[in-house]
């Protein structure tokens, strides 16, 4: 019996590059299940949590959705944050800050280059109600739901049997 699995890494070599695409594959079917645009695959590895993309946290009150993502070292000038449909999307570009010199670099973790981050909103937002505040590498974008997004929840009776 064949099987396409990669060799057996030798002593001393590191597996990780099998590892690191096992994770970009797992986050392609968790993306494709949940119905989100493909963006894990699409993107370079760059630094931001845990490799991928800006850190976000995502909160629903019954009036709107608030957005909060972690951006250090971005200028507001690189962030782009816009609308498309029922989607907010938020890209930039992180700047090299290191110039050409003679050091010799025993480690280098902080990580450069652009990112793009696409937020399924599950509704059509007003354009003139979004409100967007960018502070110490902290961007913080507040949506109000339109009224018909505001639908209370059913009670579902359950009968034991």
């Amino acid at each position: 019996m064949q099987t396409n699995l990669p060799p057996a890494p030798s002593k001393g070599s590191e597996p990780q590059p099998f590892f690191e695409q096992l994770q970009q594959e797992m986050e392609q079917l968790f993306d494709r299940f949940r119905g989100y645009p493909p963006v894990a695959s699409a993107l370079p590895r760059l630094g931001f949590a845990g490799g991928v993309l800006p850190a976000i946290d995502l909160a629903e009150t019954e009036d709107a959705v608030e957005i909060t993502a972690d951006i250090p070292g971005v200028d507001a000038d690189d962030l782009d944050v816009s609308l498309n449909g029922d989607v907010l999307i938020i890209k930039g570009e992180k700047s090299d800050e290191r110039t050409k010199d003679d050091k010799n670099y025993h480690m280098t973790e902080r990580s450069y280059g652009s990112f793009h981050r696409q937020i399924p909103l599950g509704f059509t937002p007003a354009d003139d109600a979004i409100d967007g505040h960018f502070v110490d590498g902290v961007l913080k974008v507040t949506i109000p739901k339109p009224d018909e997004a505001k639908t209370p929840n059913r009670k579902i009776a359950i009968k034991a049997k």
